[in-house]
């Protein structure tokens, strides 16, 4: 499995390069989604992954499908990580990761909060970042669909924070308060 890059490498500064549409369908594209699915999995509190975060500069995220299992939001809202349990849930409703190639923000709300953040490649720092509350992405899926999502609350907050890992920066370039949450053994 690949690993997990942590903010000194230097791809997560780079700005990523776009897929070629004819390409999606390719191995090599399955492959890197195969990978990001894996690595993603593989953290109990991840919640998506871009692909510089496992050293490839491409225009690529993928967002865990269990944030979309009923007690994800539950879990969340009471400060708990929404780890082994409710990833095991999403698995037996078969909720799968939502796939964006070449993710465009089309739109942004005006209204705006400080919300918490971690990143998986940012370990084991949180703060709060100012994000909209709704975001709107056009992108291509697996197949090379082009198609455009609408979104508000997390999934709103991670198609921005997963934006920025495309441009090359990492939360913490914006964020304030941000302190060390080691994790509970």
């Amino acid at each position: 499995m690949k690993k997990i890059l942590q903010q000194t490498e230097k791809v997560l500064r780079k700005q990523a390069q776009e897929v070629p549409v004819s390409e999606i369908k390719k191995e090599k594209i399955k492959k890197i989604l195969s990978e990001m699915s894996a690595a993603l999995k593989s953290q109990d509190d991840g919640v998506a992954i871009a692909a510089p975060q496992i050293g490839y500069s491409l225009q690529i995220f993928v967002v865990s499908g269990k944030i979309f299992a009923p007690d994800f939001a539950r879990a969340r809202a009471e400060k708990i990580l929404a780890g082994e349990e409710v990833a095991e849930k999403a698995k037996k409703v078969k909720i799968k990761d939502l796939i964006f190639i070449n993710p465009q923000i089309s739109k942004l709300s005006r209204d705006k909060e400080w919300l918490p953040e971690g990143c998986l490649s940012v370990r084991w720092l949180y703060g709060k970042a100012l994000r909209s509350k709704k975001a709107t992405v056009v992108a291509y899926d697996e197949n090379g669909k082009k198609f455009t999502r609408g979104a508000s609350g997390l999934l709103a907050q991670i198609f921005q924070h997963e934006t920025d890992h495309l441009k090359g920066i990492l939360f913490i370039d914006h964020a304030k308060d941000i302190k060390e949450e080691l994790p509970v053994k």
